[in-house]
């Protein structure tokens, strides 16, 4: 279903019942069909009320076809230089979106869990909005500070060799290459899942200057590792020990900036939530969860 959140139409899935609430927000060109079905449903079965979003610019959620075609080049070199990168929106943005769908599902407070971009996301969710969240998740994310390490070069490269946006069976090929390049050693995807994992994302919408978009927003956020000190909403760090795109040092630094902030690290993971890695994450968040289930202490 669609709701209106942050005054724009984005697309909802939700689980229903009268739970807790379990946001999760969804990474960098991601769908919420992204998140694996088995993780969903033992959420739902363990007694949460599951909701899953589609990010604006991407999915079935508003896309901004209207904003300038991103230039990532120069958005780069001045993320390198210390100077601004301007976007046509911020992720402070897409963390008013995240919580204007808890306001149109009514939810007054609800666990956040964000994968990647949609860390980052809760993080500002967290910073905006502390009353409005039992607890924080961030998975294979980031702080953003200035001096992290950043992708192997190998996935740096992949990143900046798109094919040709009009040719589905290229994109469709470069997609699982690229999948395959930032997946984990240790929870291995068979390619033929894979490919249907990427053409049911294809099928379902497409908009790569989308996620260009939601790139610019990313490199824009040059602020937010300062204010990770104010965050006092519980929080989960889950990251993998062979993330090749978001090292594990993001989220070490995450970690080490909100004060209480738990580290997980799993090995074998990488930059990909297979459901292979479900057995493994799921009893990470349920007991963090069911640690922060009351009003959190800034509400």
């Amino acid at each position: 279903m669609q709701v209106q959140a942050n005054g724009i139409p984005i697309e909802v899935e939700d689980s229903g019942g009268t739970g807790p609430a379990v946001l999760l927000v969804m990474g960098l060109g991601m769908q919420l069909i992204a998140w694996p079905d088995t993780l969903v449903r033992e959420l739902a079965q363990a007694g949460y009320r599951v909701i899953r979003h589609d990010n604006r610019d991407v999915g079935l959620s508003r896309i901004f076809g209207d904003a300038r075609m991103p230039n990532l080049v120069w958005a780069m070199l001045c993320q390198r230089l210390g100077l601004r990168v301007r976007a046509p929106y911020l992720l402070d943005d897409m963390a008013q979106d995240a919580l204007g769908v808890l306001d149109a599902l009514g939810v007054p407070q609800a666990h956040v869990v964000g994968v990647s971009m949609g860390g980052m996301i809760a993080q500002r969710m967290a910073l905006a909005a502390p009353q409005r969240l039992l607890s924080l998740t961030s998975v294979m994310s980031t702080s953003g500070a200035r001096g992290l390490p950043g992708p192997t070069r190998a996935v740096a490269r992949a990143m900046l060799r798109r094919p040709d946006v009009d040719d589905r069976q290229a994109v469709l090929a470069h997609s699982v290459k690229f999948f395959q390049l930032i997946g984990g050693p240790g929870f291995v995807v068979p390619e033929d899942e894979l490919r249907a994992r990427v053409a049911a994302a294809l099928g379902r919408a497409y908009h790569p200057r989308g996620v260009l978009r939601q790139l610019l927003a990313i490199m824009a956020d040059d602020t937010r590792a300062a204010l990770l000190a104010r965050i006092a909403t519980p929080t989960l760090v889950i990251h993998g020990r062979e993330d090749p795109l978001v090292p594990l040092a993001g989220g070490e630094d995450t970690a080490r900036r909100i004060a209480g902030a738990r580290l997980q690290v799993i090995d074998g993971m990488g930059h990909d939530l297979p459901a292979a890695l479900v057995p493994r994450l799921l009893p990470l968040l349920l007991a963090h969860f069911e640690g922060h289930s009351r009003s959190s202490p800034a509400a």
